[in-house]
């Protein structure tokens, strides 16, 4: 058994690293505030971004030809994962990884050769150790908000390798925020642009087209994809947040049920001295009397 010093110094250890973990539950939760507003508020717009990709999509196979849109047998695709730069967010980071593994299985088998950009320290240190990868682009403390001229560099590099035919098809791999308690791990399409079928409601496929469909899509489809990247940016923001304030919960709370126990392991030694001593008293006055 340890002796109560031990024990005393196991219980300190163990508050300090719960008011450690305590602080970074209420740090994930005002971070997830913040981040709850910022996906709510643009996911709308994004849902209606996908509908005109798609109902774009239709106009150029018939009228005019775009080359984001171009459809061809996917012989190369590349993967944007987006993951964390700090860890400590529970299953966050493994999720994206095991995925990226399943796809990477999945391209070998299909005879696919696959490139992969990522977005935060994890799954670039996961990526590091996979053979016959290669990673086109590796981007750490990206912008948990990012503007346009952080998302555009990035962007650019996807959209010119399209063209060229370097690749035919890029996908999203991010965890999508449902709520607090609830949040999936999604591949979305984002080349070629409005691939992904959606439902056109009538307000957007009888919308009128101005001064010319091929004037609009040049001019819209590079933004609309990239309300598509931002969505996916703030969705894996709000999820990371979210699991890493459970994860630290369920830290503090163990943390405290720890103590509870060193506690009582501690107040058992102390009784159990107590009650040696009382027995060499005893046993010393019965001597002394005899």
């Amino acid at each position: 058994m340890a002796s109560r010093q031990q024990i005393k110094r196991r219980i300190g250890s163990v508050k300090s690293t719960r008011q450690i973990t305590r602080a970074m539950q209420l740090m994930a939760a005002s971070k997830l505030r913040r981040a709850q507003d910022a996906v709510a508020g643009p996911r709308e717009y994004s849902a209606v971004a996908r509908e005109i990709l798609t109902h774009l999509r239709h106009l150029a196979q018939t009228e005019v030809q775009h080359p984001l849109f171009a459809e061809r047998p996917v012989k190369r695709r590349l993967i944007i994962a987006i993951s964390s730069d700090q860890g400590l967010a529970g299953a966050y980071d493994a999720n994206i990884a095991r995925r990226l593994l399943q796809e990477l299985s999945e391209d070998r088998k299909a005879g696919r050769q696959t490139s992969v950009i990522t977005i935060g320290r994890k799954v670039s240190h996961v990526v590091s150790r996979i053979a016959d990868v290669e990673v086109m682009a590796v981007y750490t403390n990206f912008a948990d908000n990012p503007d346009a001229k952080e998302l555009r560099p990035l962007l650019s590099t996807i959209y010119d390798a399209f063209k060229k035919e370097e690749i035919d098809a890029v996908e999203l791999l991010y965890t999508r925020f449902k709520s607090t308690v609830s949040q999936v791990v999604e591949m979305q399409r984002l080349l070629p642009a409005g691939f992904e079928e959606v439902e056109v409601s009538s307000d957007v496929s009888s919308a009128k087209i101005e001064p010319s469909i091929d004037v609009l899509i040049e001019s819209s489809v590079q933004r609309l994809l990239e309300v598509q990247m931002y969505q996916a940016r703030l969705e894996a923001v709000a999820s990371e947040q979210s699991m890493r304030m459970i994860a630290m919960k369920n830290a503090t709370d163990n943390a405290g049920d720890i103590i509870d126990d060193l506690t009582l392991e501690y107040n058992n030694a102390r009784q159990a001295a107590i009650t040696q001593e009382l027995a060499e008293i005893t046993g010393g006055a019965e001597a002394l009397n005899g």
